[in-house]
C-alpha cells in the first residue's frame, strides 16, 4: 500500500457528526487537521458522505477507531480492518489510532475496558496488532487509555504499553488527559508516568476535558473545556518530545465552534512556547 504524503502537524479537532456544518464553514487555517472515527464514516454517502469527503480533501484526516477490541478474546473483525484500509485509501489517510482496551467478549461490551498488565497479554496484543498492521500496510497507533477498575498486574502501566510498542512495532497515541485521570484515580505522579513512557514512537497526542466525580475520582468524558493541570501535563509533554501535532478531543457538550477554536489556538500557543524554550535539535523536529 502506498503510503500518504499527507504530514500531520500543528493542533487538529475531532470531526463529529454534529460539527459537520460549522467545520465545513470554518476558515481554512483555523485547524490543522482533523480525526474521525472510521465506524461512523464507513459506507456513508449522501449529505454528510459528501461533507465528509470535502473535509478529508481540505484538512489531513486521521482514523481514530472506536471498536477494533485490540486485546480482547474474540478473533480481529478482518471486515472491519480491511474496510478501514479501503477509507484510508480513499480519503488519503496517513495513520490509523486504536484504544490499547478490550471492548468485546462473544459480542460488543459497548465500552472501552483495560487490559490485564501481564506478559501474556503483551504476546497476546502484540500478536493481534501485527495482524492488523499486515492488513493496514503501516504501523497503528494505540493510545494510553483511561481505566477505574485495574486487572491483574505483573507490570506497570507504563510497561505493559512500552512492551506492546516493543513487541509489535505499533506507534503511540499520548493521550494527556487519561494521564491525569489515571493519575488521580490511581494515585501516580503524572510526569513520572511521562518518565517511564517510551515516547520516541508517539504520533501525536490527545487533550481532552473530563468530569470531577470527586476530588479523588476523575471520568474520562470528552465533554467539558481542558483544564488547566492537564494543559501543563500538555507542556511537560512537549518538553519532552517538543510540540509534536496535538489534537483536541469533545464528544458531546459542544460549544460554538468559536470556543472550541479557541482551545485550538491554546494547543498551538503551547506548542510555540515550548518551542521557543527546546534544545535547537528537537525545536527543529
Amino acid at each position: 500500500m502506498a503510503q500518504s504524503d499527507r504530514v500531520l502537524q500543528g493542533a487538529g479537532l475531532g470531526l463529529r457528526r454534529a460539527l459537520l456544518g460549522p467545520l465545513s464553514s470554518m476558515d481554512h487555517g483555523e485547524v490543522d487537521f482533523l480525526e474521525a472515527a472510521p465506524e461512523n464514516w464507513i459506507g456513508v454517502g449522501g449529505r454528510f458522505g459528501k461533507q465528509f469527503r470535502a473535509l478529508a480533501e481540505r484538512y489531513p484526516l486521521v482514523l481514530h477507531g472506536l471498536s477494533l477490541d485490540i486485546g480482547g478474546p474474540d478473533p480481529i473483525d478482518t471486515d472491519l480492518v480491511r474496510a478501514v484500509r479501503d477509507l484510508m485509501r480513499e480519503v488519503d489517510v496517513p495513520l490509523y489510532s486504536e484504544h490499547l482496551t478490550y471492548c468485546a467478549a462473544e459480542g460488543h461490551l459497548y465500552d472501552l475496558l483495560p487490559i490485564p498488565f501481564t506478559e501474556e497479554a503483551v504476546h497476546h496484543v502484540a500478536a493481534r496488532v501485527r495482524q492488523v498492521q499486515d492488513i493496514i500496510g503501516r504501523p497503528i497507533a494505540l493510545e494510553n487509555a483511561s481505566y477505574y477498575a485495574q486487572p491483574h498486574t505483573e507490570l506497570t502501566e507504563a510497561q505493559f504499553i512500552n512492551a506492546v510498542q516493543q513487541e509489535s512495532g505499533c506507534d503511540l497515541l499520548l493521550d494527556v488527559n487519561n494521564v491525569y485521570v489515571n493519575a488521580i484515580n490511581h494515585r501516580y505522579d503524572p510526569d513520572a508516568f511521562l518518565d517511564a513512557l517510551s515516547l520516541e514512537r508517539v504520533r501525536y497526542i490527545h487533550i481532552a476535558g473530563h468530569f470531577d466525580e470527586a476530588p479523588d475520582l476523575k471520568v474520562d468524558t470528552h465533554g467539558a473545556d481542558v483544564i488547566d493541570p492537564v494543559w501543563a501535563l500538555l507542556a511537560g509533554a512537549y518538553r519532552r518530545l517538543g510540540p509534536v501535532p496535538t489534537l483536541l478531543e469533545r464528544d458531546f457538550n459542544f460549544p460554538p465552534l468559536s470556543q472550541l477554536l479557541l482551545e485550538v489556538a491554546r494547543i498551538r500557543a503551547v506548542q510555540r512556547q515550548e518551542q521557543c524554550d527546546l534544545p535547537v535539535e528537537m525545536a527543529a523536529r
